[in-house]
């Protein structure tokens, strides 16, 4: 008999990522990734299988922190990024090359920068490599200099030296000096440094180390890297105003020369339609015809618009008139979704890319011609999320997916053919030992009219005819997309219903994956217009006779933390609520978040403008109305949302109500804490989540 899946299988489960065709598209490298039980941290390994499936998958590379796989253009050497475990000497990433089918090939460091290097990237003659290295102004200016450090005499000197400069780093943002925002992201403070291009020689031409050109020397990170054609310049984007704050808000796309570094602007400050954008992830096309496909998105809209795949012809000026998009804005004969991934065809006449629907991610082909488009086409479909893809020279295509049924596994699919085949087996012997619960589709009507979908998941051991605990999960976003088969959820979602609940969760206004007016429609007013989404999907249930009313728990994170805390705050409907990494005070919010400008986007003004319209939007207004018994659940490095969101509301529940409330702190993690947090954490913190709700749900209580 099957079990029930349980928390701990949270170790069982892997992710599939960063998927690479070799060049004559015979074999497929992509980093296999698992939470790791002992060392509280994720493995992360690259890994090679046969595009027939006739040979099972081969492990490259051992290092536990590998990633970034790139092929040489000749297919015989693999470069990746690796970074130190812990307790090594530096723990700085660097890129290595792996000659894969040569007999005995080990893998070799290739850089040796100061700060580390990432985003490896082969010249079309395999002869370079190009990467993006951090570095300070001041780093920048000792390099140019040409001034080298002597070598170490001995170890302890190199121990001495590395400890000095250790010390040196702490002292040199001792005390911090802030000029500009975002000054802290992820899980810690930004250093000061800048994505600096660099290049260097692969080839090995005696014992010496080749040594790196750094290209650019900008105070702006370039945040992405790929060649042109021809070999002799590079695209990349970056802000194109390194002094104004949020620099993801004003990127340009530029071309940089392999000869002596010059950066020629490639995207104009306002485009033809009169809009700015923000620019990004240039891609030019293989062909040799000079086109460039990026992606897009309205600067004043950033949080609100569609991503847009756009292409810049070989001729485009700068002046805004020559750009086009071929999806994302819903323009006649494109779709109207937001891209994720993309990549060109070998001969340049089309581009795949990737974009959710409905609940659903899939792979679509959309046919280029100059100024226009040539009509699209899904070539992957199914209820399924497409987590990442890769597309051979011919057109073959590879991609990492989940379904509602099957954690991430890799597939392929030949040119022109339906047929799928499966490459791994990663989650085989898992599902053969539990009891994987059926995902059902639900559409209902909100209390105007528009129709809003959503799924449930029937407990284990469901009988008809009997009524259960509902827990009743929110998104984030709040333009996220969620379905079915998404990966980051699954896990979760079978806990639950594996726990003795109906899971709900669904897609209110606001959300992606329905167009751009949907996308936009809580634009100024969150939990005012999505609440009755919500709650009539709560409804929904109820009328079907599956959900006790007495017993509903509800949950969500970010956004959904916002959510979750907005409707306790306007009704007494739920006996148990866990609230994530919530925002709950917007005009508090804007002033320690990483994005400022995203509460000016979403609501039309800053709180020195207009601070009463925000507070009354706040779930913090709202607090002293709560009776729900709320558990408040963040992490204390999350700069995304940071802590003091949490503490007002615990403080506010405390003080002003009688509900139980408890708040739940996880050091050292972040915002991404139920995705990508320590493994440790992730499971305790779906263990508190679970605990709460039967306490106040089923009457249960626990020790733990």
């Amino acid at each position: 008999m099957p079990r029930p899946i349980t928390i701990e299988d949270l170790y069982r489960l892997y992710d599939i990522e960063e998927l690479q065709f070799t060049p004559d598209g015979c074999y497929i490298a992509y980093v296999r990734s698992q939470p790791q039980r002992e060392s509280n941290d994720y493995q992360r390994n690259i890994w090679l299988v046969a595009r027939d499936g006739q040979t099972p998958p081969l492990q490259l590379t051992r290092g536990g922190k590998d990633r970034q796989p790139r092929w040489s253009p000749d297919g015989k050497t693999l470069a990746f990024v690796r970074t130190p475990q812990a307790g090594e000497s530096s723990a700085r990433p660097q890129i290595y090359l792996l000659p894969v089918f040569a007999p005995g090939g080990e893998a070799r460091p290739l850089t040796q920068a100061q700060n580390g290097a990432s985003t490896p990237r082969w010249s079309p003659d395999g002869q370079w490599l190009a990467f993006l290295a951090p570095s300070t102004a001041e780093e920048r200016a000792e390099e140019d200099e040409g001034s080298e450090p002597d070598e170490p005499v001995d170890a302890l000197d190199r121990q001495h030296r590395q400890e000095r400069a250790q010390q040196e780093e702490r002292e040199r943002l001792d005390p911090r000096i802030i000029e500009r925002i975002p000054y802290r992201q992820g899980t810690s403070y930004l250093d000061g440094r800048s994505a600096q291009i660099c290049v260097i020689a692969t080839s090995e031409a005696g014992e010496e180390a080749a040594k790196a050109r750094r290209l650019t020397d900008s105070e702006a990170p370039y945040t992405a890297l790929e060649w042109a054609a021809d070999g002799q310049s590079l695209l990349t984007a970056r802000s194109a105003y390194p002094e104004r704050d949020e620099p993801f808000r004003t990127m340009a796309l530029y071309r940089i020369a392999l000869e002596d570094g010059e950066e020629m602007r490639l995207t104009p400050e306002i485009e033809a339609d009169g809009l700015a954008y923000s620019n990004f992830a240039p891609q030019a096309t293989p062909d040799g015809s000079g086109r460039i496909a990026y992606l897009r998105i309205p600067r004043e809209l950033s949080s609100r618009a569609n991503v847009r795949l756009t292409v810049l012809p070989a001729d485009g000026t700068t002046d805004g008139t020559s750009a086009y998009e071929l999806c994302g804005a819903g323009k006649a004969g494109t779709l109207e979704r937001s891209v994720e991934q993309f990549a060109w065809a070998a001969d340049g006449e089309s581009l795949h890319f990737s974009a959710g629907d409905r609940g659903d991610v899939g792979i679509y082909r959309v046919g280029v011609r100059v100024e226009g488009v040539a009509g699209y086409e899904q070539v992957v479909a199914g209820r399924q999320q497409v987590l990442s893809f890769a597309l051979a020279a011919d057109g073959a295509l590879a991609y990492g997916s989940c379904t509602p049924d099957v954690p991430p596994e890799l597939y392929v699919q030949e040119p022109g053919e339906a047929a799928v085949r499966q490459l791994t087996q990663l989650h085989a012997a898992f599902l053969s030992e539990v009891e994987v619960r059926e995902t059902h589709e639900l559409r209902w009507r909100s209390a105007d009219g528009l129709e809003i979908q959503g799924w449930y998941v029937l407990p284990i051991g469901y009988e008809e005819g009997q009524r259960y605990p509902l827990a009743l999960n929110i998104h984030g976003g709040p333009h996220a997309m969620w379905g079915p088969s998404g990966r980051t959820m699954w896990h979760e979602w079978q806990c639950h219903a594996a726990a003795g609940y109906v899971v709900l969760f669904c897609n209110p206004r606001g959300s992606d994956g329905y167009g751009e007016a949907f996308r936009d429609g809580a634009h100024n007013a969150w939990g005012e217009k999505d609440m009755p989404d919500v709650m009539a999907g709560v409804d929904e249930l109820l009328a079907r006779g599956l959900i006790d009313e007495g017993r509903l728990a509800i949950t969500g994170g970010s956004y959904g933390g916002f959510m979750t805390t907005w409707i306790i705050g306007h009704t007494t409907r739920f006996a148990a609520a866990v609230t994530q990494r919530g925002v709950y005070a917007l005009p508090a919010f804007v002033g320690t978040t990483d994005v400022p400008s995203f509460i000016e986007n979403e609501f039309g003004a800053w709180p020195w403008q207009d601070y009463e319209h925000l507070w009354e939007r706040s779930p913090l207004r709202y607090a002293p109305r709560i009776t729900t018994p709320t558990l408040i659940i963040h992490s204390e490095n999350d700069y995304r949302v940071p802590l003091s969101e949490a503490e007002q509301l615990f403080l506010a529940i405390r003080k002003a109500t009688d509900a139980p409330v408890r708040l739940l702190q996880f050091p050292r993690d972040g915002h991404e804490l139920s995705r990508s947090g320590e493994p440790r954490h992730r499971v305790q913190r779906l263990q508190a989540m679970l605990e709460w709700f039967d306490r106040y749900c089923k009457g249960e209580t626990s020790e733990t």
